[in-house]
């Protein structure tokens, strides 16, 4: 199915207008401090509610005339249409020829028959899938189901890459005071064979179930570590006396019941010795680091239940319809992903960094690096132009307080910009009391006052005005005027976890339709595989294979060949 071509937005007149805009708050010098004594309604203004989330924007470099310029730009590249088009099946993934519909994984049951894509109910095939995961967890739970001596599960230990891996880890952090079966979960991801050491280390394998989740089963880093992990767990039952090394029956029988899939390769799954009825699939139209709320998060579902899960899909879909039917000059979402163009393509922000305030959250920015960056690091329009701005931003972070005491440095003091999102709870599931002294209370009067401090600084005159000696004042000035956008929630919740992610993955498609490109395919990911096979061969036998490297990769091989111990 055809879809038009790209606006350039950077030749509309609303981007024109946004121009204007930027140049007169320069011309103006902006000040956030003076910007809240002008307006003592300015915090109102920019904030926003969205779930049970309250977002307030109004120490970001905007003021609230600024907001219709977004929507006005918003609206003149097309993204009410484009986000139509993604809703309803629209092959946007052109590159892949491909329809987008992760926000159909957390449809509600009831709409099942209304969504129907290259002749497919897709509702009805999610919900299908789902209550085949959810009957499935159901047994591990409950114990129903156990490893091949009848033991109860006790771990489930993901074995997945990219998105078969940080989405399911990082919600699994982050829901940890959720796990209520008596299992953990466990997550390997890395072809270094260090990282299924460490993860299989004091694993007992009676009550260890293992997840391959690969769509086409034939993923290099997965399949690798899920050989390796068969391997492990043959080895040791063998040395429990659990099953008898030279019965080939024990064996197949071991690895029916330690292993399931995530796959839609049926006859791969099988030949790797896995029950197809133990694989659940999921589809072409769902991108890897849109898949957490697929069959890819199977191990959420048995270690946090069917309920939960139905809690986190919630989430999603709460946001998924906001950002659809909300007037886009009161729509958090559209803003929010219209300042972060703002942020890259008016004051040249190369990074953007995003600081929790809650551990539990502290895989979320590592979650976001995949999200945001294979999204959007594209150089080409989805009709093959060149882009005609910036695109992109590198997203990093870390959880508060650890950051204050690392890079936030850099932000408060540093030559760059760099906008900043606050993430933040107002209740912990975890309270405790320093004497007197509530240290959740303490731990959110960091997150207060560190957004506070970037945006108002800190004047040499107040620097002096303490008593600091001359010459050191300018180390101790604080320019303010850095950029924060505070998400507080009410609890870290499986609901708030799906509208989280469900925020960042609807502000990344709003810079991706701006900037007029593809933001589903991953391209760029490819080159270094294909490489990989290549050189692999040469590094410890071929020499006819090194011989077609370059030097650079020749010298490294030869002194690998020259240092490896065996």
């Amino acid at each position: 199915m055809a879809i038009n071509p790209p606006v350039d937005a950077t030749k509309t007149p609303e981007w024109a207008a946004l121009q204007q805009h930027f140049d007169q708050l320069q011309d103006e010098c902006i000040n956030l401090k003076q910007w809240f004594a002008d307006d003592p309604e300015r915090a109102e203004k920019l904030s926003f509610e969205l779930g049970d989330l309250h977002i307030d924007l109004s120490k970001d470099l905007i003021k609230p005339e600024t907001l219709k310029l977004f929507a006005d730009l918003a609206k003149a590249v097309h993204l009410p249409e484009r986000t139509k088009d993604m809703y309803s099946g629209v092959h946007i993934n052109n590159t892949e020829d491909r329809a987008v519909l992760h926000t159909a994984l957390r449809r509600p049951a009831e709409e099942a028959g209304s969504l129907i894509v290259d002749g497919q109910d897709v509702v009805k095939d999610v919900r299908d899938t789902l209550k085949r995961i959810y009957d499935f967890a159901d047994k591990v739970r409950s114990g129903e189901w156990t490893g091949v001596t009848g033991k109860k599960i006790e771990t489930v230990v993901n074995i997945g890459i990219g998105g078969s891996d940080l989405g399911p880890v990082m919600v699994y952090e982050a829901l940890k005071p959720y796990a209520d079966a008596g299992i953990a979960a466990r997550y390997i991801s890395n072809i270094d064979p260090n990282d299924l050491a460490e993860k299989t280390k004091g694993l007992d394998p009676e009550t260890t179930l293992f997840i391959v989740v690969s769509k086409t089963f034939t993923t290099l880093e997965t399949l690798t570590n899920a050989r390796e992990a068969r391997t492990w767990l043959l080895n040791e039952l063998n040395a429990k006396g659990a099953i008898n090394d030279d019965s080939a029956d024990q064996k197949a029988e071991a690895v029916r019941k330690h292993f399931i899939a995530v796959s839609t390769n049926l006859e791969k799954v099988a030949e790797f010795g896995i029950d197809p009825d133990n694989a659940f699939g999921f589809w072409n139209w769902v991108g890897g680091r849109y898949s957490v709320d697929s069959a890819v998060g199977t191990s959420l579902a048995i270690v946090y239940g069917p309920g939960r899960f139905e809690e986190f899909l919630s989430g999603f879909h709460a946001v998924d319809k906001y950002f659809a039917e909300t007037d886009y000059e009161k729509n958090v979402v559209v803003l929010m992903g219209m300042m972060n163009v703002w942020y890259r393509n008016f004051f040249k922000a190369a990074s953007h960094a995003v600081l929790p305030y809650d551990q539990y959250l502290h895989r979320f920015p590592a979650y976001l690096q995949q999200l945001t960056m294979e999204s959007n690091g594209k150089s080409v329009r989805w009709d093959g132009t060149p882009v005609t701005t910036e695109t992109g931003e590198i997203f990093w972070g870390e959880p508060g307080t650890n950051g204050q005491h690392a890079f936030y440095q850099l932000i408060h003091q540093g030559t760059q910009l760099i906008p900043a999102d606050f993430i933040a709870f107002a209740n912990t599931p975890n309270p405790y009391k320093d004497g007197d002294q509530d240290v959740h209370e303490l731990f959110l009067g960091n997150f207060l006052a560190q957004t506070k401090a970037l945006a108002f600084g800190k004047t040499a005159d107040e620097v002096r005005a303490e008593g600091t000696p001359e010459e050191i004042v300018p180390a101790r000035v604080f320019s303010g005027n850095r950029p924060t956008t505070s998400i507080f929630g009410v609890s870290l919740t499986p609901f708030a976890v799906g509208e989280l992610i469900a925020l960042y993955e609807q502000i990344t498609f709003v810079e991706g339709t701006v900037w007029g490109i593809d933001s589903f395919d991953q391209w760029g990911v490819e080159l270094g595989k294909q490489l990989a096979k290549e050189i692999t061969p040469a590094i410890s036998q071929d020499d006819n294979a090194l011989a077609e490297q370059d030097a650079s990769t020749q010298a490294l091989i030869r002194f690998y060949r020259a240092k490896r111990e065996f």
